[in-house]
């Protein structure tokens, strides 16, 4: 069936499909010139009336392979999604498409409940999203044959699949009891659809949901362009390395283990002038929704969140997540970091690690009364800590967990991109080692690495451990790399810790063997990080047309905002970036790209075409091409328009009022600045003249020594680039050079 509000010149689909037929559907409902791959053949067999599985990673386009059958059969196909957030996200989406489709929870009031019921028995309706306990509730079955009897049952999809199986990450009771459907309703195709799922997880919900003969695809769990890292927990720099990122812009989500965490870190982030909230399961229903939906329509900059936060967000656009606590395993990371870059740009992925993180989760596991779940628990946490502690590509330890063989070398991830040194440290495991065994093994790590280090705390005093030959002997080492030891032995199986929520280290048999100089001990070495710059000047070349590309921003956000619907569900941030490269000026020319349907060319297009060719003209004879700065440059630029000094801007974003001069010289050399006279005092700038004719160069140390260090560099190359960008004799030297 499809929706009344569909373009009246879609293919017959009661005719044989042709590659053709579908393609312009693709185009004309969702805006996408290609299906990417696998999808198309999903689609082909969910039309032949095959069940299907299909393991589609997030921002795969899992939700098409569905939806597009969906509005080329008779009927209605009943969706099952697990939470409301997801089903308004869907619908919202698919409306912004033209698509007819709706959903059935308990937000809505009789009333209303009764009229999408009545436009669904009219057959106005494609799809239908409901909840496992909807469906299954008393008397939704008897509005179910009514549906079927007059418009049709199309079929059933399941959405996050994985929740059938008690193996899965999210396992849901109600989603067992969808076995009932199928009995009732035979002949209707069903489609498990999930981003992840290991071979036991697909085992059982082909086995659960009694799919027949399905056509399982399952795609590479692999996702091109997240970058991940993992980065030492340290209190003194994490929050300092956590602010820098958050200020090099774009949405994020940060997750934190407690609601505590949760709670003073956005506090500290407001503080620090970053737009965050808080959400986890001890605020209100009524806040927790209140601050998602904040999120999700650019409201807010960052999320910080418990897992609370989870499988409901349906926001493309998040460009980078980070875990300022250790998950509580692989899968769960995968889920949680995979909502970072859903729209298929590049995103980053940062997991803080530390040993004290694994000792609370164990202290946590401990705390559980079924030993078999405890067992599973630890399991999963050695899992989760030899992937934070490995120094193999990332990638491949996270597909190797899905069963999916991997070579490395991913080029997206720290281990491959800085991968640490390995340095024989055998010397030093043998003192830590006899360090254990000189204190009884009965201590743990922060307490051997005082003896150790020679400490004088009094547990170390009290004890009498000031007098064991292990005293004192690692203090050429500091207390971070007897950290790094000790987590390496452990991951190595050269010492043992004992699991009853006390973390004492014991020697084992491989222990005695490095003490007796019967094995080496080799381990990668964490080299000194760089921080995460405040300041990126690299140019962004994903960011092109950047000015353009706000400018279509602020646009969409007024729109979503007048429709009451995310910014994304208009026009997605890829499509925007399109847009801003390809500047069509003619409806005929956004038809082509890629994003913009039929529906969104015909409610949208006069807008964003006109946006484009008023800043086409406006900027007609500026010269500048904006990949040519980075997004600190023009993000200064952006505020020098508001009207900002520069000491006003250096202290909003935190910089060196140095460094807001260099990007204005930088904005002047592209010719988006040409007056500078409003940006340094005259007499400075006369000075710097006398001295540039004086030393008759532009290398910038020289004119600092000529000025005896009273003027600063920012101050100098700014002239400098003025007087670059002024019509000058072919022998004058332009070089900027220190």
């Amino acid at each position: 069936m499809l929706p009344a509000d569909s373009p009246a010149d879609l293919p017959d689909f009661t005719a044989e499909r042709t590659a053709a037929d579908l393609d312009s559907v693709l185009k004309q409902s969702f805006g996408h010139a290609d299906f990417r791959p696998g999808q198309r053949e999903i689609v082909e067999r969910s039309l032949g009336g095959e069940d299907i599985l299909a393991i589609v990673p997030t921002g795969g386009g899992k939700s098409l392979c569905y939806q597009l059958p969906a509005i080329l059969r008779k009927g209605v196909t009943i969706v099952v999604s697990p939470l409301i957030a997801l089903m308004q996200d869907q619908v919202d989406s698919l409306k912004a498409n033209g698509i007819s489709a709706t959903f059935l929870n308990s937000t809505l009031d009789g009333q209303e409940s009764f009229n999408r019921i009545q436009a669904i028995l009219r057959g106005e309706i494609s799809l239908l999203y409901v909840a496992p306990e909807r469906l299954l509730s008393e008397g939704f079955f008897d509005l179910l044959d009514r549906v079927r009897e007059d418009v049709g049952i199309a079929g059933l999809a399941v959405d996050e699949a994985h929740c059938v199986s008690s193996w899965g990450h999210d396992f849901r009771p109600e989603y067992r009891q969808l076995r009932l459907v199928r009995q009732r309703y035979p002949d209707i195709p069903v489609s498990a659809l999930t981003a992840t799922a290991t071979d036991r997880v697909r085992q059982d919900i082909v086995r659960q949901l009694a799919l027949r003969s399905p056509f399982v695809h399952i795609a590479s769990f692999r996702r091109h362009n997240l970058y991940y890292e993992v980065r030492p927990k340290e209190k003194k720099s994490t929050y300092r390395e956590i602010l820098a990122r958050v200020r090099q812009g774009g949405s994020g989500i940060i997750y934190c283990m407690s609601r505590r965490q949760v709670e003073e870190l956005a506090a500290k982030l407001v503080a620090d002038k970053v737009s965050a909230l808080p959400y986890h399961a001890g605020l209100n229903g009524d806040t927790r929704s209140e601050n998602q939906t904040r999120f999700i329509r650019d409201d807010v900059q960052v999320m910080v969140a418990t897992v609370a936060f989870g499988m409901g967000i349906d926001k493309p656009d998040v460009r980078f997540v980070i875990h300022y606590d250790l998950p509580k395993n692989i899968e769960s990371y995968y889920q949680e970091s995979g909502r970072a870059g859903r729209d298929g740009e590049d995103s980053e992925c940062v997991l803080y690690y530390s040993a004290g993180d694994v000792g609370k989760v164990e202290w946590l596991i401990q705390q559980g009364s079924n030993e078999d779940e405890q067992r599973v628990a630890r399991q999963q946490l050695r899992q989760i800590s030899d992937y934070a502690e490995s120094t193999e590509c990332r990638n491949t330890v996270q597909l190797r967990y899905f069963g999916e063989d991997f070579p490395g070398n991913c080029g997206k991830c720290d281990n491959c991109c800085d991968p640490k040194p390995i340095e024989d440290w055998t010397i030093e495991a043998m003192k830590f080692l006899s360090c254990v065994a000189r204190t009884k093994e009965r201590f743990g790590t922060k307490h051997l690495i005082d003896v150790l280090r020679g400490s004088k705390a009094q547990n170390v005093l009290k004890r009498g451990h000031d007098k064991l030959s292990t005293y004192g002997i690692g203090k050429d080492r500091t207390a971070d790399e007897w950290k790094m030891l000790a987590r390496s032995l452990l991951h190595q199986g050269l010492v043992s810790e004992t699991t009853d929520g006390f973390p004492i280290l014991k020697l084992n048999a491989l222990s005695w063997e490095v003490m007796k100089k019967q094995r080496s001990v080799e381990i990668a070495v964490d080299p000194k990080r760089k921080a995460i710059a405040l300041d990126d000047d690299r140019p962004d070349s994903t960011v092109m047309g950047q000015a353009l590309f706000q400018e279509l921003r602020t646009l969409r956000k007024r729109i979503a905002t007048e429709k009451s619907v995310p910014p994304y569900v208009i026009f997605a941030d890829s499509t925007l970036r399109l847009m801003a490269q390809k500047q069509p000026t003619t409806l005929e020319a956004m038809a082509q790209i890629s994003g913009v349907g039929a529906f969104k060319l015909d409610e949208y297009g006069d807008a964003f075409v006109g946006a484009i060719r008023s800043y086409c003209e406006t900027n007609a004879n500026d010269g500048v091409d904006a990949t040519n700065l980075g997004r600190t440059q023009l993000q200064t630029w952006e505020m020098l328009q508001q009207g900002w000094d520069i000491e006003r801007i250096a202290r909003e974003r935190d910089l060196k009022e140095t460094t807001v001069l260099s990007h204005l010289a930088q904005l002047v050399e592209a010719g988006k600045v040409v007056d500078i006279a409003p940006y340094i005092e005259s007499g400075v700038r006369s000075r710097i003249e006398a001295a540039i004719d004086r030393v008759q160069s532009q290398k910038l140390k020289p004119i600092f020594e000529a000025l005896e260090g009273t003027v600063s560099y920012g101050e100098i190359r700014l002239v400098c680039a003025a007087r670059s960008a002024q019509p000058q004799d072919p022998n004058e030297p332009d070089d900027l050079q220190f």
